[in-house]
Formats: structure tokens, sequence, C-alpha cells
């Protein structure tokens, strides 16, 4: 039963490959409006799966030292591998021109597994745990997916190629799913290690490549907008946490 949540959660996960078509009809300006609101959500709501689930359940199930300790390792690595395979979360549809089309898939395959894996080690510990971390990484999902689709159709992709290849790629979060269930009977504390993993890993991106978008904007109504959905995403997690869904 838990490795059929983990396939369906995963597979939903996956459908953000998908994202991309629905920004074919909009325009530039509508885009990037629409995009930070969903990285200033993203960033809450994996802030949030951090703090709120995450690192408590990390806690309980290994000494606090160890965790935290694992926390930092998670944050450096998250920095090393994102600088060797060059991962560029675009959210505004350019991103710098040295970012190109495969050695973004090929990034986001290796991402896309680690999600797998996360999502694998949550739903073995709890239900509700699972299902918190699946809406964290989805609301992370949707800007980043459409900033993948941008990426690929400015390094050469024509629309269908692209949608595709951003769609495969993503599947791979099943492959991660799979495997990190089957691990889990295998290597003993897995689960109870990847979750201070999984933590260190949301707020790396949260507060490296999420955050420092948010801070660029300049208008004071978008500001507090951007915040105020910062904070919805944060609030999503503890409502999860509070009613245990």
């Amino acid at each position: 039963m838990i490795l059929l949540y983990i396939v369906l959660a995963t597979f939903v996960i996956s459908l953000g490959g998908l994202v991309g078509v629905l920004t074919l009809s909009m325009n530039e300006s509508k885009l990037s409006r629409i995009l930070m609101l969903l990285v200033s959500l993203s960033a809450g709501a994996l802030m949030g799966g951090a703090f709120i689930h995450l690192l408590p359940e990390a806690v309980e199930s290994m000494e606090p030292m160890l965790a935290f300790g694992i926390v930092l390792f998670s944050f450096v690595s998250f920095f090393f591998i994102e600088k060797l395979l060059h991962w560029r979360h675009c959210h505004k549809g350019h991103c710098d021109i040295h970012t190109f089309g495969y050695m973004n898939l090929i990034g986001d395959a290796v991402h896309n597994f680690i999600d797998g894996l996360i999502i694998a080690a949550t739903f073995i510990t709890s239900i509700p745990l699972g299902i918190a971390t699946t809406l964290t990484i989805a609301f992370h999902e949707i800007p980043q997916e459409i900033g993948d689709f941008g990426v690929l159709l400015y390094s050469g992709f024509d629309r269908k190629k692209a949608l595709l290849s951003n769609f495969l790629v993503a599947c791979i979060a099943i492959a991660g799913g799979i495997v990190g269930y089957y691990l889990s009977m295998y290597i003993d504390h897995f689960v109870s290690y990847l979750l201070p993993f999984a933590a260190g890993g949301f707020i790396y991106i949260a507060a490296s490549d999420l955050m420092p978008e948010i801070r660029k904007e300049q208008s004071l109504k978008k500001t507090i907008a951007s915040f105020g959905f910062f904070l919805i995403g944060i609030g999503i997690l503890i409502l999860v946490k509070m009613f245990g869904v």
C-alpha cells in the first residue's frame, strides 16, 4: 500500500513536467507576474516543509546533533551539486546563456530522482508526512518546470520536443520513489538519515535560489504580494501539520 502511495505521489509530481503548455498563450509580462508569486509560494512551502515537518521527525528518530549535522552536510552538498551540474532554476523565462538545454535536463534528472527518494522516505515514515512533502515539492516544481521549459525553448528545442523532454525527465521522480522504497528495506536507518538531508536541501533551494529572486522586486505593492504568498506557503504546511492530512 505504501508503494502505491509513493508511485501515485511521484506521478503527480511528474505531471509538473507538462505545466509548460499552460504558458504558451501567456504574454511575457503576465507570465513574469504569476511566476514571482509562485516562487514566493514555493519558498514558503519549502521552509515550512523543512522546519515544520521534516526536522521535527528527524529529531525524534536520532540525536539532534546528528540530525542538524546532516542538515548542514545536505546544504553544502546541494551547493556543490548545483555548481557541478549547473542547475539553474530559471523562474522568469530568461536564463544565463551558459545554461544549455541538455545540461539542464541532466541536472533536472538528478534533482527529480532525489525528489523521488525523499517522497519515498517520508511516506514510509508516515502518510501525513508523505502528503506534506509531496505538496512542498509540488509547490516548488511548478515555477521550476515553467522555467525549465523556457530554458529548453531558448536552447533550440521546438515546443513539442521541449514539452516531451521535460515530462520524461520529470518521470524520473517515479524511479526515485521506487528505488527509495526498496532501499529502505535493505539499508538500516535509510529513512531516518534522508529526512534531515531533505530538510537541508529544501532550506538551500529556498534560501539560495528562490528568496534572492523575491528580494530583487523593487515595487512595494508587488513585494507585499510576494511576502503574502510566502506566508501562505508556510501557512499551508502548518495546516497540513495541524490537521494531519
